[in-house]
């Protein structure tokens, strides 16, 4: 898997473009991988509706968190824009190796959720977050294991 950055500022889809805010590079020390952090726009437009970041790797913070993460501004929800989102980072993602990612939630969550069956990824399980974790000390102590295959 290669962590070389792809030239990339926008990605367009019919309904959404991602705007690429930055990128991110890892940082070994807090276990942490190199990651793509866009905002999610209406197509045409500009203005945030939304974020995604793609998260490049493979490690134990990745199980716990997800290799993709999102949110949704509250006046822009039920739109399966989050969605919409995720299913477009399908060539960024391949182009690093990635032909499975991990999608992640807490088990009441239930529009992430909804998020994960729609883009098709499978529900592996509901895990107990390990107490070092990040997630576990913000009081994060389950999270569903989504697998996105493209």
């Amino acid at each position: 898997m290669t962590t070389q950055w792809q030239e990339i500022t926008i990605i367009s889809g019919e309904e959404i473009d991602l705007h690429l805010i930055k990128t991110v590079p890892g940082n070994p020390a807090k276990n942490w991988v190199p990651a793509y952090h866009f905002n999610m726009a209406l197509k045409g437009s500009s203005t945030p509706i939304g974020v995604i970041d793609l998260r490049i790797g493979h490690n134990e913070n990745l199980y716990y968190g997800g290799h993709i993460g999102y949110a949704v501004h509250s006046e822009h929800r039920g739109h399966h824009y989050a969605g919409k989102a995720v299913l477009l980072l399908k060539e960024l993602a391949l182009a690093h190796g990635m032909e499975r990612v991990t999608i992640t939630c807490n088990p009441d969550n239930i529009p992430s959720r909804k998020t994960c069956e729609y883009v098709g990824a499978k529900l592996k399980g509901i895990v107990a977050v390990p107490p070092h974790n990040d997630l576990y000390q913000r009081g994060e102590k389950e999270k569903c294991i989504y697998e996105l295959v493209w």
